[in-house]
């Protein structure tokens, strides 16, 4: 089954017009039904932008259907992506999405196809993440993770439907958990602090309720070895990016990527390394916890290496 390709938009053309190039550029493409939202624009100073963006999006050929949502007020990126991501899994039972600074590889569509179809039934799969950190480690072809992506990622409807957006409700069942340690990656990342900002109003991320969703459910991620997309708004562009050089260096897959049984429980190398990564991103100068955690995702890995790739009964 191919699932419907939705883009978010905004005020960015040039960007947008090499996420849709890049995507046009994937084997079932043109069997795949495209939405692109499109913002509305904050004022005047922007709605030249915002304009030219929709020229864009209107333009766009190689898919088999092109939609493009125009909206008449600025709704910002989380109320766009909630309410659009609701709105296309209510009409096709899941979607693929992407913002318009995620630019996908040519083998993006097929694994995100291909990984919906495979875990369609199985409940324990909440998403289909792409953007996967380097690790200097020979991780399985697939694996799962807690923490979910939102660098170009899959969903359904069945797992779309949990979705609490109220911070306020998932910040409160941490607590009560006492989990916000492990909530954080083990304390190396403030995801907690994040969601009490969104709490607070002084963010508005779809993606850290996202991840509280999946933390308090239990749910795991697929990943692939290697990122099948790339992100190219950390050149200052952005309304929420900025310029971060944690980002930068990461390394996207060059073949196709096979989707087949895989152990549904979490990758324990791949988190280590999801920590390595956060640490570096965040420029924490701590070399000593820095090795340390190598230290343990070498032992990890050493341990796990006989059953990766193994499927779970």
């Amino acid at each position: 089954m191919t699932a419907p390709i939705v883009v978010f938009a905004y005020n960015r053309p040039q960007h947008l017009a090499r996420v849709l190039r890049a995507l046009a550029l994937n084997a079932g493409a043109d069997r795949s039904a495209l939405i692109v939202y499109c913002d509305g624009p904050k004022g005047e100073m922007d709605a030249a932008l915002v304009a030219q963006t929709r020229e864009i999006a209107k333009a766009t050929t190689g898919f088999a259907s092109v939609e493009v949502i125009e909206r008449q007020e600025n709704f910002g990126l989380s109320c766009s992506i909630i309410g659009g991501v609701s709105e296309i899994c209510g009409r096709f039972g899941r979607a693929i999405v992407l913002e318009d600074d995620v630019v996908p590889t040519p083998f993006f569509l097929g694994y995100v196809n291909d990984a919906l179809d495979f875990y369609a039934d199985d409940d324990r799969v909440i998403s289909v993440g792409c953007h996967t950190f380097d690790s200097g480690f020979d991780l399985p072809e697939t694996f799962f993770l807690d923490i979910p992506d939102c660098w170009g990622w899959g969903v359904w409807q069945r797992s779309w439907l949990s979705f609490e957006t109220n911070g306020l409700v998932l910040l409160n069942q941490i607590r009560s958990r006492n989990a916000q340690a492990i909530f954080d990656v083990d304390g190396v990342y403030p995801y907690t602090s994040m969601l009490e900002a969104q709490v607070r109003g002084e963010n508005q991320s779809w993606a850290i309720r996202w991840y509280a969703q999946a933390f308090l459910s239990g749910k795991l991620v697929l990943y692939p070895r290697r990122s099948v997309t790339l992100n190219i708004g950390f050149d200052g562009s952005g309304t929420h990016g900025g310029e971060r050089s944690g980002y930068r260096g990461i390394q996207v897959i060059d073949r196709p990527i096979s989707v087949s049984a895989t152990a549904v429980q979490q990758c324990v190398p791949a988190r280590e390394a999801w920590k390595l990564a956060l640490l570096a991103m965040a420029g924490a100068p701590v070399p000593a916890l820095v090795r340390a955690i190598k230290h343990r995702l070498r032992r990890a890995y050493r341990r796990l290496a006989p059953h990766i790739g193994k499927a779970a009964s």
